[in-house]
């Protein structure tokens, strides 16, 4: 009996400190993934950014919804890649015209305002569109007034969402932040083509522009919701609107780093980023297919974005190198010069997922860069600009891709347009950033002059 108690005993403590061994071994591993999550995951800590996030995880798969809704909608009640590009011009115009004088507004008055004006705003539209639809009394030029109402609206709401960021997370967590948010961006633009395609064959366009105007609702809600604290602004509109847009102008001008981040973005967005008019008419006039297949391969560069967003936002903690923003402008050209000549609807859907991860990739890089290097002061003016030069020059971009499609097609400006790309992307990399002194005084509008750090120590 002593002798089963003994063993009883002994192996009561064997498993008495397997199990404290479990637990301390568990406990181990839950510090360790609460860590890595705070690292990757850092931004969604803050409770405004959360509201935030989540608002725009539901209302994004909506717009790109719309987006695939109405490009499909122009193409086949023109039959017109170049008309279909008028529409792209059109939605863009208003940031060519406005997005300086709004880049003013954005730093004089609260931003938490603005974007509860503008996404009320896109809401009205959203809904216009789908009444109309509905009704089957839309023609060409509705379609055209509406997109550049919508153009208008995002004139103001792309740069005061991008310069929100900073006063929802603050400076170290404002890599991640972008990052994030960009990967919902791309998750929607997964989902929501794909189930545009679908909505359009079984309930028509109707739907989708519905569906659009339902989901800026809890966005709204979401940046209801936020509390921030407000700083005093400037109230008066009309004394120095002028000497402010010069102001923001001039601070880029000295800003080495923003200003090559500027231009390239304004080469790469002009030839690269007319998705919506090379891609509907690919898919249309060689591939054959319709709305469905359209879908499919505008969820297959969502896919490939998400990739990217998602990696970028895991390797934030080790910052983003100026040179991440050639080798990724390098990747969108190539990428499309080998796209031109497909004729396979997979191997298509292949490249179109590389270039979906390179243009993510290229397009974060750049915005990060461009803020991190920002003064608080001007930050609005500068994302104006920045917002300006991507959407602002895409009337030129969307003329120019549907008079290549038109004349040449689709393949031929997917093969053309990389290799323009290329060539400057390859011009400026060499020719201006390797030349470019490594220090270089920055003129801050307060007047104060600060020396701006080493381009290749800009972000650790």
């Amino acid at each position: 009996m002593k002798s089963l108690k003994f063993i009883g005993n002994g192996l009561s403590k064997v498993v008495g400190n397997l199990e404290r061994n479990a637990s301390e071994k568990n406990k181990a591993i839950g510090k360790t993934l609460q860590n890595k999550s705070r690292l990757y995951f850092s931004s969604l800590y803050f409770r405004n950014f959360r509201l935030f996030f989540f608002g725009q995880a539901i209302s994004l798969i909506g717009t790109w919804m719309q987006n695939v809704g109405q490009g499909w909608l122009v193409l086949t009640t023109t039959n017109s890649p170049f008309l279909l590009g008028v529409v792209g011009a059109a939605q863009f115009l208003p940031m060519m015209l406005f997005s300086l004088y709004a880049g003013v507004i954005i730093d004089r008055f609260s931003k938490r305002k603005i974007l509860l004006l503008t996404q009320s705003a896109l809401t009205i539209t959203a809904l216009a569109f789908a009444i109309l639809t509905q009704l089957k009394i839309i023609t060409y030029w509705e379609i055209l007034l509406l997109a550049l109402t919508m153009g208008i609206a995002n004139t103001f709401d792309m740069p005061a969402r991008q310069s929100f960021y900073v006063e929802l997370v603050g400076e170290k967590a404002l890599i991640n932040a972008i990052s994030l948010n960009s990967s919902i961006f791309n998750f929607a633009r997964i989902l929501g083509p794909a189930v545009a395609g679908i909505l359009i064959g079984k309930l028509g366009y109707a739907a989708c522009f519905y569906i659009n105007a339902a989901s800026f609702l809890p966005v709204i809600y979401g940046i209801y919701l936020i509390k921030i604290e407000e700083k005093p602004r400037k109230a008066n509109l009309t004394e120095r609107v002028f000497v402010d847009i010069k102001e923001g102008l001039k601070y880029i001008k000295h800003s080495q780093i923003i200003l090559i981040s500027v231009v390239l973005l304004a080469i790469v967005n002009i030839f690269m980023f007319n998705y919506n008019i090379f891609v509907p008419s690919f898919v249309k006039d060689v591939l054959r297919m319709g709305a469905t297949g359209y879908g499919f391969v505008m969820a297959m560069m969502g896919l490939g974005a998400l990739f990217g967003s998602l990696l970028l936002a895991m390797m934030s903690h080790r910052g983003i190198k100026p040179w991440y923003v050639f080798f990724t402008a390098i990747g969108v050209s190539i990428s499309s010069i080998v796209m031109g000549p497909q004729r396979s609807f997979l191997s298509f859907n292949i490249f179109m997922i590389l270039q979906g991860f390179f243009m993510i990739t290229y397009l974060n890089s750049t915005n990060i860069l461009i803020q991190v290097n920002s003064e608080d002061s001007v930050r609005g003016r500068v994302m104006s600009i920045y917002t300006f030069v991507l959407g602002g020059l895409t009337p030129f971009g969307a003329l120019y891709a549907g008079t290549v499609s038109e004349k040449l097609g689709a393949g031929a400006g997917f093969l053309i347009s990389g290799l323009i790309s290329s060539v400057a992307v390859i011009f400026i990399y060499t020719q201006w950033y390797r030349r470019i002194s490594l220090k270089k005084p920055v003129e801050v509008v307060s007047g104060t002059i600060i020396e701006a750090p080493p381009m290749n120590k800009l972000i650790k």
